[in-house]
């Protein structure tokens, strides 16, 4: 079996020309329009985040029925003084009233309909989001949601 053999010279060209080529290919992709990768940093001015309200229901055997409500998604990570529009789509449950512990926001999510909540914080933490009518056990929650801003 023979192995083919190169100069130094040669490598070092093929090299080169992989180089280009490669190159060559990046610049076509981003004039072809495939700027997606290359285009995420320069829009950061407002970040869209979508939640929903769900809810999760059984029958125990005794045939007692059960629910409990929730966020999702339950976290959200921010980044300190990032902007944020919030879209919470209520899907599951009449009306959820909610806060934002810490802050003086407050709202109304209710079913079929979009609640947009803006957020900035400027101050690292966990935030929780609180729906007032599920904020607890023994009221089909608890509905909590965590914003953590780093």
């Amino acid at each position: 079996m023979k192995f083919l053999v190169f100069k130094k010279e040669t490598l070092l060209f093929f090299l080169a020309v992989g180089v280009v080529i490669a190159s060559l290919s990046a610049w076509f992709m981003l004039k072809a329009g495939d700027t997606t990768v290359f285009n995420q940093q320069k829009n950061k001015e407002i970040r869209e985040i979508h939640m929903v309200t769900g809810e999760f229901k059984t029958t125990t055997k005794d045939s007692k029925e059960i629910e409990s409500y929730r966020w999702d998604p339950s976290t959200l990570i921010l980044e300190k003084g990032e902007k944020v529009n919030l879209f919470i789509s209520g899907i599951n449950g009449e009306k959820h009233p909610f806060y934002i512990e810490g802050t003086t926001i407050k709202g109304t999510v209710k079913k079929g309909e979009e609640t947009i909540v803006p957020l900035q914080f400027n101050k690292e933490g966990t935030y929780r989001l609180i729906c007032e009518v599920h904020s607890d056990r023994t009221h089909n929650g608890p509905m909590i949601a965590y914003i953590v801003v780093d």
